[in-house]
């Protein structure tokens, strides 16, 4: 199986993605195009003494900026190394296409390239959280921005598809995140998506706040794309905090200093939980293909596990097992522009 890398999106060079790619094919036994300048990839897989075979590059000789609008690419930029990643996917050329670049652009590559699933007006980016009872999946994190009922209710069914698959629950607990737990808190939108979803098959436990959210009171949590990504962000923000206070009241006097020799254990386990490298990339689920989504600033140990996890959704049957969900019970109006991003 060949999984596709964008190598030129990412805040620290080509070298994480090179790196990353080199671990997975040890540890996954997959084969990786490495997508971006020849020159750059040479250079670094020379550097770093790499000569397998399973690792091989397809020249791009644009990319597309943290910056930029999404937009651009497909509009100006076809020849970035995003669009022709997401390109070998839609040839057959690789199963999978892995990217730590500009988020809109690769969800706007994906919708274009590999178009919807029948059924599903818009994209949704899972992202994996750790909670008190172990793993919880957030949708959508950045994907829409404005969404409608319907297209919540879209969410969670390809949220529960996806928690079967990664989380192995055969029922997954769907919650929906607003203001409160009563059906009538929330806004407009979220109220008409409460009772969609509770009147659906799914295993719907009602609404959760956001103190809910790393409970483990829900297996998946659905919300729209601006609150989803101001939502992970601000974990994100918190969880660096934490650590950070936690290290230094430990280091302030000699006898915390001393407590460490007990206390690195645990705290090793715990910046393993908290670790966004240790879930690699979050998948944009609803493309007809596998696309995951990495932070800019992914580390090689980020990029193998990503590709690790294209690997694995690319051999499932995550995309028709959401093709039946979503297109057996809704028939939305054929969609021909490319939705808002939070990013952009």
């Amino acid at each position: 199986m060949k999984i596709a890398v964008d190598v030129m999106g990412g805040d620290h060079g080509v070298a994480p993605a090179v790196g990353g790619a080199i671990e997975a094919i040890k540890e996954f036994d997959v084969e990786v195009i490495l997508v971006g300048r020849e020159d750059l990839l040479r250079g670094e897989l020379a550097r770093v003494g790499c000569a397998d075979p399973r690792v091989s590059i397809h020249h791009a000789a644009d990319t597309m900026g943290m910056h930029e609008s999404p937009s651009r690419v497909a509009r100006k930029k076809r020849n970035s190394s995003i669009w022709i990643a997401t390109t070998l996917v839609k040839t057959g050329e690789a199963r999978a296409v892995v990217s730590a670049g500009n988020t809109g652009a690769a969800m706007v590559s994906a919708f274009f390239l590999l178009g919807a699933i029948k059924g599903v007006e818009r994209p949704a980016i899972a992202a994996t959280l750790p909670t008190l009872r172990g793993t919880a999946i957030l949708l959508d994190v950045g994907a829409t921005v404005d969404c409608s009922a319907r297209q919540l209710y879209q969410f969670a069914m390809m949220g529960h598809e996806y928690a079967r698959h990664l989380l192995n629950v055969p029922s997954p607990r769907v919650g929906l995140l607003s203001i409160g737990e009563e059906a009538t808190k929330g806004n407009e939108v979220t109220k008409e998506a409460f009772h969609l979803i509770k009147d659906s098959a799914l295993n719907f436990i009602g609404n959760v706040e956001g103190r809910d959210v790393y409970g483990g009171t829900a297996d998946v949590i659905v919300c729209d794309g601006f609150l989803g990504n101001v939502a992970l962000k601000i974990s994100e923000g918190l969880a660096e905090a934490m650590k950070k206070i936690l290290m230094g009241e430990v280091m302030r006097s000699p006898l915390g200093r001393l407590s460490l020799v007990w206390l690195a254990g645990p705290l090793m386990r715990l910046k393993r939980r908290t670790d966004y490298a240790e879930f690699g990339g979050a998948p944009l689920l609803g493309v007809n293909g596998i696309c995951m989504i990495c932070h800019g600033r992914s580390s090689a140990k980020a990029i193998k596990n990503a590709i690790g996890r294209a690997q694995a959704l690319a051999g499932g049957r995550l995309i028709d097992l959401i093709q039946r969900d979503v297109a057996d019970s809704l028939t939305p109006p054929v969609t021909t522009t490319a939705p808002r991003v939070a990013c952009e």
